[in-house]
């Protein structure tokens, strides 16, 4: 495992996660968040984006945690291990919001400068069918990466096991 992607529904843990796996491993981490987002939320061109994954993922060792399904088959091709974090989704949402309350109006560690935690009722919603409506498009994805090494973790036990299997 030296390219590992973490993936998953917001409010998952990714970033956590990758954190975590940083600490054990010490790979590059690379949280895609940061790079995407540009002050108050805005966001990159598709062009400019691709542009920033491509140079993101020319390094020969990095962990790197998010979605962005549009860059998300680029990363698959240079990865060689994916990690994905799939929790229900009640946890994820409750997550989403706690974290809402716990940083409004503050800027987390893993996110962009000048994008403050805020409350987004079109967030929540898609956190809540994050399983309905992206697991299907993640596990075709998957399907057509055979190559990749795949770890599905659904559980904080699973995710227990996994660090334990790594010492």
């Amino acid at each position: 495992m030296k390219r590992i992607l973490v993936i998953g529904s917001c409010g998952a843990g990714k970033s956590t996660f990758a954190k975590r796996l940083h600490k054990v491993t010490g790979l590059h981490l690379i949280h895609l968040d940061r790079f995407y987002h540009k002050p108050n939320w805005g966001k990159p061109t598709d062009d400019e984006w691709k542009a920033k994954v491509k140079e993101l993922i020319s390094g020969d060792e990095w962990i790197m945690d998010g979605n962005y399904g549009g860059t998300m088959e680029l990363r698959m091709e240079r990865a060689d291990t994916v990690i994905w974090l799939d929790f229900p989704r009640i946890l994820c949402t409750y997550r989403i919001l706690k974290r809402t309350i716990q940083y409004r109006n503050k800027t987390r560690s893993d996110m962009a400068e000048g994008c403050n935690e805020r409350f987004d009722w079109e967030f929540t919603k898609y956190v809540w069918n994050f399983k309905r409506d992206k697991n299907p498009l993640l596990e075709e994805r998957l399907k057509k990466f055979n190559k990749l090494k795949q770890i599905r973790l659904k559980s904080k036990d699973e995710i227990e096991t996994f660090f334990a299997k790594l010492n």
